[in-house]
């Protein structure tokens, strides 16, 4: 039987790809899937290039999914996780608010989605959402409320508005006003990584 010099088999063995050492998912709707723009544009992606630019050994999911609620999301975390996900930024709720769900049934589903998630030894963060003025100030006090509050109760690492200095800026946005354009995601990406960074580089 013919027989490989060791530094030939080092060599093939160094050649070979190496998983990543942790993974970062992203689990959200359209803002986090990147409607309207390239796959690529998108604040997940954005997030990605950049791990890679520092050489941090992270594989990034992006499992946003346009149209998302906060219960389509929990029904898809089981599946998520049927890989070993290390962080999960979650970013749910938009639409539960733009369609007047009861503010427990988001929070109720948001609860359960962190649970699963800490079951898992994963770390969570939590990314807040606002809805406009036009849905009524008790219905938008009692919504943006949900966010701060679970995560002070399950003690998470908490964002408290995705959209901080993009939303309701027409340069930022798509013509909806809704959905980032990609200007828009590059400044997402800059107020994820703020809150995100210390969380990865964390042993």
């Amino acid at each position: 039987m013919r027989r490989f010099p060791l530094a030939a088999l080092l060599l093939v063995l160094a050649a070979l790809p190496v998983a990543a050492a942790r993974t970062l998912a992203f689990l959200g709707d359209s803002l986090t899937a990147g409607y309207g723009v390239e796959r690529t544009e998108a604040y997940p992606s954005l997030i990605g290039a950049r791990l890679e630019r520092q050489s941090l050994d992270w594989k990034v999911v992006n499992a946003g999914l346009s149209g998302d609620t906060t219960a389509g999301g929990l029904r898809r975390v089981e599946g998520l996780f049927r890989q070993r996900i290390d962080v999960l930024f979650l970013c749910l709720g938009a639409n539960d608010g733009m369609r007047g769900l009861p503010v427990a049934e988001t929070e109720r589903n948001l609860r359960a989605i962190v649970a699963k998630a800490q079951a898992r030894g994963a770390k969570v963060v939590l990314a807040g959402i606002q809805i406009p003025e036009n849905y009524g100030a008790d219905y938008r006090k009692q919504f943006g409320a949900i966010f701060p509050r679970l995560a002070r109760e399950r003690r998470v690492t908490y964002l408290p508005f995705l959209l901080e200095g993009v939303a309701m800026r027409p340069e930022l946005n798509q013509a909806d006003l809704i959905h980032p354009n990609a200007a828009g995601h590059r400044i997402v990406a800059e107020t994820v990584w703020k809150v995100l960074e210390p969380v990865l580089k964390r042993p």
